[in-house]
Formats: C-alpha cells, structure tokens, sequence
C-alpha cells in the first residue's frame, strides 16, 4: 500500500493540514483545483496590482494561524506581515470605541465606558451586559439567536457595534446567527489576553500570507503540490484510497478533504461513511461576500486603517494604503445578502463611490473600480446548525475546512484549527 497522504484543496484548511503532516514526516501530495493557491482566501489582479478576491482581517486571539505563520515563515512572520493595531471602531456617524492597554476583559469594558456616539446611559448598560456575559463564561443555549441574545441592549448600541460586528464575524443577519458562536468569537477576543482582541492587518496579499509558503514548506520536505487538477471522485478500495482525476486514478494511504461544503457531495458521493456529513452540508444556506476596490489619487483622509460605513451599500472600509498598499486604494465590505446589493457590479462600484465620498469629502473621482463578489464566500451561521466535525470521516478518510470547527464562524482561524485537528487525527489512526 503506498504511504502516500493526499490533501484536497490547497486553501487554508488543506495548508494547515498538509503542514502538519510534513512537519511529521509523511508524504504529501497536495491537489488544487486553481491556479493560485489559497481557496476562498486567494489573491487576484486587478489594474496591474495584487489585491485579495476579499477583504480578510485577523484578530490577535488566532493563536493557530499565527503559529502556522511562524513555522512556514519563520518566528519573525508576525512582524514582517502583519500590521498589529489595538482594536478601534471608527464610524463615519462620529461612533468610536477604542479598547486601551488593560487586561481582559478590563479593555473592552473601559473602551465601551468612554465610548462616543451613543449615551452614557446606554453605555453603561452595555457595561453591565459585557460583565454579565463574562460571569457567565460568554455561554447561551445553541438555539439562540444574536437578536435574542442583544434583545435588551439599546437599539442605539446594538445599530452602532453589536449588529456590525456580528455580521462582520458570522456573515449572517443577526436574526438568524448563532448567538453561541458570536460569544464564542467575543470570548476568544475579550476573555483571556488583553492582546487577543487586537486586529492584524495583512501587508501581503492573501496566497502569499500562508498557503505559498506552506507549499514550499511542504515541497521542501518531499510532498508535492499539484495546481490545475480537479479530483472528481474519492473512494476507497482494498486498504486504500482511490482519487479519480478525469481518467487517471492513483491510490494513497489516507486523504484529507479540504475543500468548500458545497463542493462536497459531487466529491464524496461514492464514499462510505460520508452520508452523516454530506446530510448536514445539505442543510447549509450560503452568504455572499463582495468587496470593492477603488483607487483614489490621493492618501484617504482617515487616521485608522479601518472605517465602520453607515451600510449603504458599504459597511467596512479598509485603507489599503496604510498597510502596505498604494496610497488611495480603498477596500469596501458588503457581508451578507441585503436589499439592494444585487445590482450590476459597475452599478454598485458607483453607489460605494458615493457613499465614500459622502463620508470623506474632498475625494475626487476614483481613477478605476472593480468589485469582486463571492456567492457563496461562507455558510450562513445560523442558531443550532448541525456541522460536519473536523477530523475522522471514515477509514482513511478525513475532512477539514473553516464549516468543520464547530466553535467559530467561517474565518481563517477556524480553516487552520479544522486542518490541524485533521492532520492530528490521520497521524494519531496511522501510528
């Protein structure tokens, strides 16, 4: 039997796990579809420069992204690619919260006290909820939903931060997100270190930040990465697995499938044991993700990287060009399906032109624009979702992706945390 590992999808998730698997000595063999490396997470060129096919922001508390970081970069990755600020929500309605160099959970309640924007009355009921929700380990019933869970939080606050940072998190309207995995996300960042709550920009684009050098990682400990090739089918045979590409087939030890949920069934229908997993991503809804790039001709008058947007159509901006990027180049955010933002893409480019220029004015004209869209950029992550668990599949057979890890949203920190946990489970069956 051949000792070979084979990894579909060579996105984050995939990555993680094929890290994982080199650093303890197996043979890789790493499939992607594409041909730029990174999955939902990828760079693309846009008017002779590289941008990301969306706009991806981490937080300090990401503790395996940042690990994987180091170890296919080097201990000074952090530094080098990643701008690091103290967390600080800026709106362009004059809100602002910034979080100071206190303990947690100390910083976000200092920073919602001295808050701007919203009434001292209501600030102070929002600190008592934070406490509350502290007390009680940032814990609620799976079947809560966000609404339910902010049902007593002013409107003002809930309009200002709580429905914002929610859908920027889960991608999912709060009267449907899982009220659960929104603490979780607030726990991971407010409830141990006082740096877990900070944003980390990337100065590089998305391919280059992990999954290129973990191929070389990989490459350079004897696996293989192969781009371009779409595997249409996985079976088991004998003791084996079986991966159909096309007419070819070829057999490994063990595989890791990686890839999106919705691409899951078309790949594992012949696969025994996969019935349980392909029955929950049957039941998944999708969110849209779109993100539009314009450049202006000159530096965007914000002090901070990051701009919260009243949401018409726009409800993030990051200023390229305080990280890395060329002076002027904006990045807006539209996170779930909302009325209104099914339009042409030139249609909607000229809309955020607008609002821009309504929130920041002296702006001139944008010298290009272009919006990317991804349609189903993450499921919808609803109150109570049954979800595939990262890890063991069936015989040889194990499955990872940011759908997978039960605790967070679709992130980045959830697609390396399922990919490892995969790994580790391959390596703890195959001792």
């Amino acid at each position: 039997m051949s000792a070979r590992v084979a990894v579909i999808g060579g996105g984050y998730a995939g990555f993680a796990a094929a890290v994982t698997l080199a650093a303890n000595r197996r043979d890789v063999t790493v499939f992607e579809a594409a041909r730029t490396l990174g999955g939902r997470a990828r760079r693309v060129e846009a008017n002779g420069i590289t941008i990301d096919n969306g706009q991806h922001i981490l937080l300090g508390a990401y503790s395996q992204t940042l690990a994987l970081l180091r170890r296919v970069h080097g201990e000074g990755a952090e530094h080098d690619l990643l701008e690091r600020r103290r967390l600080r929500i800026e709106a362009s309605d004059g809100f602002r919260l910034v979080t100071p160099p206190l303990a947690a959970p100390w910083n976000l309640l200092a920073g919602l006290l001295f808050a701007r924007g919203i009434s001292f009355r209501d600030r102070l009921r929002t600190v008592e909820f934070v406490r509350r929700l502290d007390r009680g380990g940032f814990q609620c019933s799976v079947h809560m939903t966000a609404a339910t869970l902010l049902e007593d939080q002013p409107r003002a606050v809930v309009d200002a931060l709580w429905e914002p940072l929610c859908i920027a998190t889960l991608n999912t309207p709060i009267s449907v997100a899982s009220a659960e995995i929104f603490l979780n996300v607030l726990a991971a960042a407010f409830a141990s270190r006082a740096r877990d709550s900070d944003v980390l920009f990337p100065r590089v684009d998305l391919s280059t930040l992990f999954p290129d050098a973990a191929a070389a990682y990989v490459a350079d400990r004897g696996g293989e990465i192969r781009m371009g090739t779409t595997i249409a089918a996985v079976s088991t045979i004998d003791d084996c697995i079986l991966l159909t590409t096309g007419y070819h087939e070829e057999r490994f030890a063990a595989v890791v499938v990686a890839v999106g949920p919705h691409q899951l069934e078309s790949l594992l229908e012949s696969a025994p044991g996969a019935a349980q997993a392909l029955a929950k991503v049957r039941a998944f809804a999708y969110e849209p993700i779109l993100t539009a790039y314009l450049q202006y001709g000159r530096a965007l008058p914000i002090s901070q990287p990051m701009l919260k947007l009243d949401g018409a159509p726009g409800q993030w901006l990051i200023d390229r060009g305080q990280i890395a990027g060329p002076p002027g180049l904006a990045s807006v955010m539209i996170s779930t399906e909302r009325p209104g933002t099914r339009k042409t893409h030139d249609v909607l480019a000229r809309e955020i032109d607008t609002q821009l220029r309504r929130s920041l004015p002296g702006l001139s004209a944008p010298s290009w624009m272009q919006v990317i869209s991804e349609r189903r950029a993450t499921y919808a992550c609803i109150a109570g979702l049954p979800r595939p668990t990262a890890g063991t599949l069936a015989a040889r057979m194990y499955i990872a992706g940011d759908y997978t890890y039960g605790e967070f949203p679709a992130t980045l920190e959830a697609a390396t945390r399922s990919g490892v946990a995969a790994a580790r489970a391959l390596l703890k069956e195959s001792r």
